[in-house]
């Protein structure tokens, strides 16, 4: 096993990943790969939350979040990439941690909701839509990783993460309640209370205008507002060409507003000439710079970021044989280091019937 500190992360196949990934959390995970023994999960079980009736997309879509990992740069000589419903000790461990949270504290994270909101879910959803929070839980503790990098919108889930980690340490390992969260381990918990790592930006907006809520929505694939790190040149043109800007600037000489502005909010993000932006936002707001030039720079600016991921990823997708041979290998990996958490468990909590080397008392 490695030396190095664990990380775990991942994603939910829905698709192929986007410029909110990368912000978030994948470009972290390419440069921590090499000071940490990276875990990246492919969350498969979760994408039937609300896609139970899609299997065969569902499969399609690991190959791509696999594929968009290899061409974003994680290494699989230096990173453990496996997917999710290979892995039985995560599924075991969902339902034991479910015994350690309230129906009320789940429903009161603020994920479940939004989700259910910007999905226009209603009452439409299914029980394992609800429960897979707590998976989410276990795939995360599984790795009893030391560092967890998410997006923002993620953080209420690592949260419950820290609270069963914690619920569990003082219930079935004896760690005191008023215990700082770092000394867990040494006081004999099994369970690290993990720390989020935030991507540099917390939540990456859309290319389209604000929801209904008058927000400017975040990036996603299902709210077709997102740039794929796959798009190739002419569709990435095209959707920044049609991104949303100030609504109330119908010509390029009338005065713009910045503050709420996909178009400038993409700037500072992906753009490194620093003084290029100060200069077309003071242009911009005096109405003397049009949309157009600013969304011709910003296409330039997100092909040099994209086009190396593009290009890495067709020479991948020549040859899925081997992108198979990467998952079945990190998942037979992932297989061992999540069966000997779930023993540990199972042996805090008095469940190892068969292992046990306590007394037994028959009754």
């Amino acid at each position: 096993m490695s030396t190095k500190p664990r990380l775990l992360t991942g994603d939910t196949p829905t698709g192929r990943l986007h410029l909110g990934h990368w912000v978030g959390s994948l470009e972290n995970r390419v440069r921590l790969q090499q000071d940490y023994d990276c875990y990246f999960i492919i969350a498969n079980v979760h994408a039937m939350t609300t896609r139970a009736d899609q299997p065969l997309a569902i499969r399609e879509s690991v190959f791509d979040i696999a594929l968009d990992y290899l061409a974003a740069g994680i290494d699989p000589a230096k990173a453990t990439i496996f997917i999710q419903s290979e892995v039985p000790a995560i599924a075991e461990l969902t339902v034991l941690f479910s015994m350690l949270l309230s129906y009320p504290r789940l429903m009161r994270n603020p994920t479940i909701k939004d989700e259910i909101r910007d999905k226009d879910l209603g009452d439409n959803y299914a029980f394992g839509f609800l429960l897979y929070p707590i998976g989410q839980v276990a795939d995360i503790l599984a790795f009893r990783p030391e560092v967890v990098p998410v997006g923002e919108d993620q953080v209420p889930h690592l949260e419950m993460a820290r609270e069963i980690a914690r619920k569990f340490n003082q219930q079935y390992c004896g760690v005191d309640p008023h215990a700082p969260d770092d000394q867990a381990l040494s006081l004999g918990g099994l369970f690290p209370v993990i720390e989020p790592l935030i991507g540099r930006v917390k939540r990456l907006v859309g290319t389209g205008g604000p929801g209904s809520h008058g927000q400017l929505l975040k990036m996603s694939k299902s709210l077709n507002n997102a740039i794929l790190l796959s798009d190739d040149a002419d569709t990435l043109k095209k959707k920044v060409m049609g991104m949303y800007t100030d609504p109330n600037r119908l010509k390029a000489t009338d005065k713009g507003t910045i503050e709420q502005n996909p178009l400038w909010i993409f700037h500072d993000t992906f753009n490194p000439d620093k003084a290029w932006i100060a200069e077309a936002k003071a242009q911009y707001q005096q109405g003397t710079i049009g949309d157009v030039a600013c969304k011709l720079r910003l296409v330039e600016v997100l092909d040099a970021l994209i086009a190396p991921m593009r290009e890495r990823r067709q020479v991948f997708a020549k040859d899925l044989g081997e992108v198979a041979r990467i998952l079945k290998e990190g998942t037979a990996k992932a297989n061992a280091v999540a069966e000997a958490t779930l023993l540990a468990a199972k042996t805090k909590m008095a469940l190892d019937y068969f292992t046990l080397q306590r007394e037994l008392h028959y009754i």
